[in-house]
């Protein structure tokens, strides 16, 4: 019985990987072999460029998604989780800890973090906008009602965001099963009637293809290598579905449909060339348009609910791994704690995401700004595995070396084809990314400083605890925690409490929430407790990136090490820092202003932490940096 319980979990996360993981890569076809011959390329659309550059799209997924992705960096998982921070944490802890290393490898991957965010406005526009446009292949009569409709799916899109996705994720595995199926048939079906287009399979006539380019084969590359965003999410939902169900789906059903369908389309061309002006629609007969439209449209809102459901995910880990500021995180499922809503990067999102709608006005214009982002992505994972491969695997220096030297050649010829299209979108998602690695970098340094200038002013806590226990000052029958950000000094809380009530707390806890460069910490690590004097405890409370911060539940665990919290008695005393921005040396004035502003925005600590609000006191204090 219980094999037969682990058979079916383990369909049910394959199918669940092939909804979440492969949406992106799967709507792919929508768009690349249109803009592979698009005028703009210039490559001929005759039998010798159509199955070179059909077999370029095949070994490409061979090499960039299966070989790499599938079969190497699916192995480096932190403690079962993927994606850019745990494999930056990852790749940190495998350098050793040269703190130059370390900050490097650190802002590297807060760079690949900061483009996932230009990544997650383009998968968005450019997938629904392309599936819409298949209104036009069913009547141009259409044509003026695609954009506002794109508009109008993106909106409903992101508006569905707060009640969570449990409800609409049920379907996600079953709809691009049946998106999956239909490109594969479709494929098969062209394929039969142009068998021809088989010679693709020879990488040779890949090869013969590029060699043929010369220069252009920046040109022609920059178009081909939108058959390869998504790969990221492979790597990025590992930890949602494991590894074997995402390697089990892709060479089990994505990788022959895909290769199928493009294949298909190559010989739709081979067959009829004027197809060109959109060759996945022109695979099916008249009748069935307003239905593979349909299709296609619920498979690219599952795909941008993939990449919008990751920039939640992604912002929770930046703000506990202490890159951005505090926001409002909603739980949209009791069962599920993955499953977030953060309603400023959500409306932020999709602001982003109508600008590039009705800025670039078409997929093919939007293509030009697809790409540039998710390549830098992957030459930094590239780099960032080589640090896991040699010092946490262990491999021998030439073969680390030489695994990534491959991979990285690789990923530079698609960078550097997507490079060409910078002044024509390409820009877009760059600037995007520039701009959150800036308060990424900012929001950081900052932290450091404010934490330096409380050190610097406030007194030690130990004699200062000392002197106190010693003292008269009256006593209270409570239990009171002040939430420090440095353990080793006076609360400003307390300060305050004792110079304007002047009482003390019989029991006064010293808490320090420390998040980890990992992606889970067990209970069994989750506190340590350090008694000080008479009435007076440290306590610091260790979360990893992927956990969900909750102080009452971590103070119950006190218990267990000595120190018994009735919650029900327990007052929560918080300093929320009034940041000033001073001429010091330690960021730049500007940096200094946008870092002020963030922390007065910042949400708030109690709600992040889940402290209960008729517990907690919150007072002021300035500070200047």
């Amino acid at each position: 019985m219980a094999h037969s319980v682990g058979k079916e979990s383990f369909a049910a996360l394959t199918l669940g990987a092939l909804g979440v993981v492969y949406g992106d890569i799967g709507t792919s076809p929508l768009y690349t072999m249109k803009e592979i011959f698009s005028p703009a390329t210039g490559i001929p659309l005759d039998s010798q460029h159509l199955i070179g550059a059909v077999s370029v799209i095949f070994w490409g997924l061979m090499l960039v998604v299966t070989l790499k992705y599938v079969l190497l960096i699916l192995r480096a998982d932190n403690r079962g989780e993927g994606g850019i921070m745990a494999l930056t944490a990852l790749a940190a802890h495998a350098a050793g800890s040269t703190p130059h290393k370390r900050t490097a490898l650190l802002l590297l991957g807060v760079l690949g973090a900061s483009l996932f965010y230009g990544d997650s406005v383009i998968t968005p526009a450019i997938s629904v906008l392309s599936a819409v446009e298949g209104l036009e292949v069913v009547t141009p009569a259409f044509k003026p009602y695609v954009l506002p409709l794109c508009a109008a799916v993106l909106i409903g899109l992101f508006a569905m965001q707060r009640f969570g996705t449990h409800v609409v994720g049920k379907l996600f595995g079953p709809v691009i099963l049946l998106w999956f199926a239909v490109l594969g048939f479709t494929g098969l079906t062209e394929i039969a009637q142009q068998p021809a287009i088989l010679a693709a399979l020879n990488p040779l006539n890949g090869l013969a293809f590029l060699a043929a380019q010369g220069w252009h084969i920046l040109v022609a590359v920059g178009a081909i290598v939108l058959a390869f965003t998504g790969a990221e999410a492979l790597y990025a939902d590992m930890g949602h579905f494991g590894k074997r169900p995402i390697q089990i789906a892709w060479a089990g059903l994505v990788l022959p449909a895909l290769a199928i369908q493009y294949m298909g389309q190559g010989a739709l061309l081979l067959r009829d060339p004027s197809a060109l002006d959109n060759p996945f629609y022109r695979m099916f007969p008249t009748f069935w348009l307003l239905p593979a439209v349909a299709l296609a449209t619920a498979a690219t809102v599952i795909a941008s609910q993939a990449v919008i459901s990751g920039a939640y995910s992604m912002t929770k880990q930046a703000i506990q791994l202490g890159l951005l500021p505090r926001m409002q995180v909603h739980f949209t499922s009791a069962k599920e704690a993955g499953q977030i809503y953060l309603p400023g990067v959500n409306w932020l999102l999709l602001i982003a995401v109508l600008c590039a709608v009705f800025g670039f006005g078409s997929s093919s214009a939007m293509a030009a700004a697809y790409g540039i982002a998710v390549t830098v992505t992957m030459l930094i994972t590239t780099l960032l595995t080589y640090f896991v491969v040699r010092n946490g695997w262990r491999y021998p220096l030439p073969v680390a070396i030489g695994a990534t030297a491959f991979f990285v050649a690789l990923d530079l010829l698609l960078l550097v084809s997507c490079s060409i299209k910078l002044f024509q979108g390409g820009w877009f998602p760059l600037v995007l990314g520039a701009g959150i690695f800036v308060v990424m970098a900012t929001w950081r340094r900052g932290r450091e400083l404010l934490i330096d200038s409380i050190r610097h002013d406030d007194p030690e806590l130990l004699p200062f605890v000392t002197a106190l226990s010693q003292d008269s000052v009256h006593r209270v029958p409570r239990t009171a925690v002040y939430a420090v950000a440095n353990p080793g000094t006076v609360p400003q809380a307390l300060l305050h409490n004792l110079k304007h009530n002047q009482v003390l707390h019989e029991r006064n806890v010293i808490l320090t929430v420390v998040f980890h460069e990992v992606p889970w910490i067990p209970f069994a690590e989750r506190v340590q407790v350090e008694p000080l004097v008479e009435g007076f405890w440290r306590v610091q409370v260790n979360y990893g990136f992927k956990n969900t911060p909750d102080i009452p539940k971590a103070l119950e665990l006190c218990k267990s090490h000595g120190l018994s919290i009735n919650l029900f008695e327990t007052s929560y005393f918080l300093s929320r820092e009034i940041v000033v921005p001073g001429k010091g040396s330690g960021m730049a004035w500007w940096r200094e202003t946008l870092f002020a502003v963030m922390s007065r925005n910042a949400g708030s600590v109690a709600g992040f932490f889940r402290l209960p609000n008729n517990c907690v006191v919150e007072l002021g204090t300035r500070v200047q940096i």
